[in-house]
């Protein structure tokens, strides 16, 4: 009797770990997105709610406010930010897979704008930002998440 409580407690114990990681809402959406088709044009995207999935390249070492995930093209990547405190991503996430529902949004920052939003990035990942890389305006597209589910 022993054996079989214990072969139970592994096989519920092993089911428990193989699943996903769910974070936010519940995922809606059914049809993904590529990052890739997202980012060859971006303002036909803005305002809508998009499903995308792939490699988690980053997480927000200080709040878990934001993951980057890896495009299915090369050289390409979209940040899914969330609300401070509504979705914690875990730092160990990185290199697993994600699946993500949320709004694609436009950023706009002048320079003065610019230069401080990097040094704050810098300062996340403790590197080093010269203020003297931005040229000028910076434009870039996010994911605003509601939910996700990491693999």
């Amino acid at each position: 009797m022993n054996k079989l409580v214990i072969l139970l407690f592994l096989l519920v114990s092993v089911a428990a770990y193989a699943q996903s990681d769910k974070y936010g809402k519940e995922i809606s959406l059914t049809e993904k997105t590529s990052i890739s088709k997202i980012l060859s044009k971006p303002d036909e995207f803005v305002g809508k709610t998009v499903l995308v999935e792939g490699e988690i390249l980053d997480v927000c070492a200080m709040a878990g406010c934001w993951m980057e995930l890896k495009s299915d093209a090369e050289n390409q990547k979209v940040k899914i930010k969330v609300k401070d405190g509504d979705i914690v991503f875990p730092v160990e996430a990185k290199g697993k897979s994600a699946l993500v529902e949320g709004t694609v949004y436009k950023i706009e920052l002048t320079k003065e704008e610019a230069i401080e939003y990097y040094e704050h990035v810098a300062a996340e990942q403790g590197t080093e930002f010269d203020a003297a890389s931005v040229k000028g305006p910076v434009t870039f597209y996010q994911i605003k998440g509601i939910g996700a589910v990491i693999n």
